[in-house]
């Protein structure tokens, strides 16, 4: 092999190699390229997150609300209850008092 058949051979190889690699290249971007449909549906995809995670933080709230409400509104049932007992007790020791007294005389 002789020098110009050397360099035709190295210039076949290297225009080869540019050729695959270029194939392969264009290969990729064919299959990874992403369409205006996939990204109109990537963008629906974000809204509809968007918004049940708004819907999320308005339970939350809510949940927070309607939970101290109901604390406050048990507490309020226990002091009533409290003073009901205290008044039932109030008056069994006043009709104690009363029933001893009737039984002396």
């Amino acid at each position: 092999m002789n020098r110009t058949e050397f360099i035709i051979a190295t210039a076949v190889i290297l225009f080869v190699a540019f050729a695959l690699g270029w194939f392969a290249s264009w290969l990729v971007n064919r299959f990874t390229r992403v369409t205006q449909a996939d990204i109109g549906e990537l963008e629906k995809m974000a809204q509809a997150l968007h918004d049940a995670e708004e819907a999320r933080e308005e339970q939350a709230v809510y949940v927070e609300r309607r939970e101290s409400e109901l604390a406050s509104l048990m507490a309020q049932t226990e002091a009533e209850l409290r003073a009901a007992m205290d008044g039932l007790r109030t008056a069994r020791r006043e009709n104690d008092e009363l029933r001893k007294q009737l039984e002396k005389n």
